[in-house]
Parts: C-alpha cells; sequence; structure tokens
C-alpha cells in the first residue's frame, strides 16, 4: 500500500487533532512529587487528553501517576518504544503572528506553540500507529507510545516512568530532525551563586529557561543612566525601553545546543552595565560568558570532528538582595574533559566571589550509523521521500531516545527547513507532517515485521 497517499487523505483529521493538543498550555509551572498533578494541571490535562482519544480508538492505554503514560499496540516479545514529550516551553504573545495556545494553518504552516516540539510529532507518530491498526496489519513486535511530562526541564517523568516500566528493545524519538540523529552530545548544567554587592545595581533578571537563549533582560537601577542607555540602544542597533528605574532590553530567542543562533539579551545588558557600574555579578557575565557560545572566555572550548564544538548557554539570570545566580547549559562532544572544565570553572567563578555547582547531566548517547537500527529507518524515510543524499548525523540537543538503552531520534524537521523550535510562531508546514505520519508509518511497519532483526546488547 502507498502510505502517503493514504495518509494524505486524512489530512483534516491529522490537522485536528494537533491543533486540539496544541490548544492545552501544557507549560511546567511547578513540580509537586505529593500532588495527583506533579507537573501542573497543564500537561496533566494533555496526558489525559491523548489516552483519552487512544483508548476511543482502540489501543491499550496506561498513566502513571501523571508522570507520563503509553499507547500500546501489538504482539510479541520484543517491545518498541516511540518516545514523545507534551510539555512545552513558555510562550509570551508579545511578537507572535498569532496566539501561540490558539493553532491556526495559513500559508501552508500550522503556527502554534508545540507543532513543532513535540506535539506534531507526537501526532504523527500517533496517527501513523493507528493507520496501521485500523488497516489490520499484523504486527510481531510491540510499540508504545510513551509520552514524558518534563522533557523542556529535567526529564523527572520519564525518569519515573522507567522506574516502573518495561524498557523497549529499540526505539527512536520523533523530537529532532529527518533523516536521523544517530549521537547527541553530552549535557550538562551548572548554577554560579553569589553575594548580593549592594550597590547601584538593585536587579537583574533574564531568561526562564536554562536550555532556551534568553530574548528578553531587565534591571533596576539605583542611580539615573537614561541618557547613557538611550545612546547605548542607538548606536549599537539594539531595541530596548525605559520605565522608572527599570531598563529593559531585547534579545533574540533560540535552542540552547546552537547559542550562536540567538542573542542573548543578558549579554547587552551587561555590556551596557559594564561600562558605568563595577558588579562583581555583571563582571561575571561580561568576562566569562558574553557573546561566546563555545566556552573560550572559560578556557574550556572542545571540538570533535564527528560532533562537533562544545557549546554554553547560560539561560537563566537573577539578582536580588537575596544573591545572585547564573544557570548554565552545557553541550559536550566526545573527548571533552569534565573533570578539568568544572574546575577551570570554578576557579574562575571564585574570582568575582561566586560558587560552582554541577545540578544535571546527561552522558553522550551514541548509536553506530551502520546499525541496522539505522540503516531501517533510514529505508523508511527514503521510501517516503526519494532523498537519498541526507545523511544521519549528530546534534549538540538532548532527545528523548537516549532515555532508551537503545534509541535514535527521528525527525520529524525536515532537511533546508528553518527550526522554529522554542521560538516565536513556532511552527511546522502541513506537507512535512502529512509527510513525517507516512514515514512513520513505513518506520513502524518494517520495525514490526518479523525478518526485520535489531541485534541488542544484552546488559
Amino acid at each position: 500500500m502507498d502510505f502517503l497517499t493514504y495518509v494524505v487523505e486524512h489530512e483534516r483529521a491529522i490537522l485536528e487533532e494537533v491543533k486540539a493538543l496544541c490548544r492545552i498550555p501544557s507549560v511546567l509551572d511547578r513540580f509537586d512529587p505529593e500532588s495527583e498533578t506533579p507537573f501542573g494541571e497543564g500537561i496533566a490535562k494533555a496526558l489525559s487528553h491523548m489516552l483519552k482519544q487512544a483508548k476511543a480508538d482502540g489501543f491499550v492505554t496506561k498513566n502513571v501517576r501523571n508522570y507520563a503514560g503509553h499507547i500500546e499496540y501489538g504482539e510479541g516479545e520484543e517491545l518498541i518504544g516511540i518516545l514523545c514529550h507534551l510539555d512545552v516551553v513558555p510562550a509570551h504573545t508579545e511578537g507572535w503572528s498569532t496566539p501561540p495556545f490558539h493553532p491556526v494553518v495559513k500559508d501552508g504552516k500550522l503556527y502554534g506553540r508545540g507543532t513543532m516540539d513535540d506535539k506534531g510529532p507526537l501526532i504523527a507518530a500517533y496517527f501513523a500507529l493507528k493507520f496501521l491498526k485500523d488497516l489490520g496489519v499484523k504486527f510481531h513486535r510491540r510499540v508504545r507510545l510513551i509520552m514524558g511530562t518534563d522533557e523542556e526541564t529535567a526529564w523527572r517523568g520519564i525518569k519515573e516512568y522507567f522506574k516502573m516500566e518495561e524498557m523497549p528493545t529499540f526505539g527512536f524519538s520523533p523530537d529532532a530532525t529527518f533523516p536521523l540523529i544517530h549521537g547527541e552530545k553530552g549535557l550538562f548544567n551548572f548554577e554560579l551563586k553569589g553575594k548580593y554587592a549592594n550597590d547601584e545595581l538593585l536587579s537583574f533578571k533574564s531568561g526562564e529557561r536554562f536550555n532556551m537563549v534568553p530574548d528578553t533582560a531587565e534591571c533596576t537601577l539605583s542611580i539615573d543612566l537614561k541618557k547613557e542607555f538611550t545612546a547605548f540602544l542607538k548606536y549599537n542597533g539594539y531595541k530596548g525601553k525605559i520605565e522608572g528605574n527599570t531598563y529593559k532590553v531585547f534579545g533574540k530567542n533560540a535552542h540552547a545546543m546552537s547559542p550562536h543562533l540567538g542573542v542573548n539579551a543578558a549579554f547587552i545588558l551587561a555590556s551596557f552595565l559594564h561600562e558605568h557600574i563595577d558588579n562583581p555579578f555583571i563582571r561575571l557575565i561580561r568576562e566569562r560568558f558574553a557573546f561566546d557560545p563555545y566556552g573560550e572566555k572559560l578556557n574550556i572550548a572542545h571540538k570533535d570532528e564527528e560532533m562537533k564544538s562544545f557549546t554554553v548557554n547560560p539561560g537563566v539570570f537573577r539578582y536580588a538582595p537575596e544573591g545572585g545566580s547564573v544557570v548554565v547549559n552545557c553541550r559536550y562532544p566526545k573527548g571533552f574533559n569534565l573533570r578539568s572544565s568544572a574546575l577551570k570553572i570554578k576557579n574562575a567563578a571564585q574570582k568575582y566571589g561566586y560558587t560552582y555547582e554541577r545540578t544535571f547531566h546527561l552522558p553522550i548517547h551514541y548509536v553506530s550509523k551502520e546499525d541496522p537500527l539505522v540503516t531501517s529507518l533510514m529505508d523508511a524515510y527514503q521510501k517516503i521521500t526519494n532523498d537519498f543524499e541526507s545523511e544521519p548525523h549528530t546534534i549538540g540537543g538532548g532527545t528523548f531516545a537516549r532515555a532508551l538503552d537503545k534509541g535514535v531520534a527521528f525527525g520529524m524537521l525536515m532537511p533546508g527547513r528553518k527550526d522554529s523550535t522554542h521560538q516565536i510562531d513556532e511552527h511546522v508546514y502541513v506537507k512535512d507532517l502529512i509527510e513525517a505520519t507516512a514515514i512513520y508509518m513505513e518506520a513502524i511497519y518494517t520495525l514490526t515485521r518479523e525478518e526485520t532483526k535489531i541485534p541488542v546488547e544484552k546488559a
């Protein structure tokens, strides 16, 4: 059967379900392990929505205490995992051409927070599974669509899930790019903390998530620098505004795996303040981080031929009478020395009166390009797209593929498309959404064939 033709016939149903899911503002507002909704009402509502729909469609479903859930179909001892996530990053309405949680189609694109990361891909994978089920295709392996709830922050949902549920034999995550991601850099976060200086700087705030380049920054001052600030903005071509004794600047969002594609607003504001006040918090930002996405100012830059450069993204800045802090997200390739780099960061921070603490770590995740899992998925991609030029590659992002013992990231951003993930006017091309659904149909069909052999190392 021509899977793409079949999917095209059901385009409207796919679009409507993506819209319905994206209308739910599933942004983390708190984490409370004692609550029935540990990540908040919005995320719990999104999970409930998917499980209710899947149950109505005849799937086996399970909600694991609102930490995660799954949708299952098929038979067999081996389990294929498809890992997606329901949580999304915040979406302030400022700058959006359409309301972020009221998805609309215009000019061939579906706009809305989550359309690309990761609700659109989740629905594509879901309909791929549903269509195969509806067609009566017999599976020789079980397929489980696993839906996490905390991917954009600390992965607490998926970690809790795998404490209680079966680890898939192998699988993929539709949370990156096509044709396929077979390796992901290691990730670690660290936080620098220091005392309040009790000087001209009364407060400083920028960023909400470590995995985003912050696009706004603001501070309050006890001195009048309005004239100087206006001249600074005009001379450098930056955008900003003044309200009373509050000074605000605007940068550009980007994903933390590619900080060079954004403009960190905290760097802009710190650069201005560095010219007029002597504050250790500002000096730390300006001298050790500003406009340096590769860690050269910290003397920890590193590059691997296959996995490319180490990157550093200071994503959250806070300064108030309680003290100052900077939360930094780093992504490292093969050959990076974690221990020596931590020592260098610690020594650099101490010169400004700040302490260092590593708060989060995920090791490098890697599957060989020659592995049958990779070649099978590549075959599925090529059969639907006729694209035989794009190659499997590695990235700096951290997808749910690394939550699997053996897994890769598989779509759904198409080669050559601009990535709108985590940005204003996030969107997916309708054509790409439909094509991805057909690719996932082909992939699931191939992986569930009895003749498809995927070797797995036994622990």
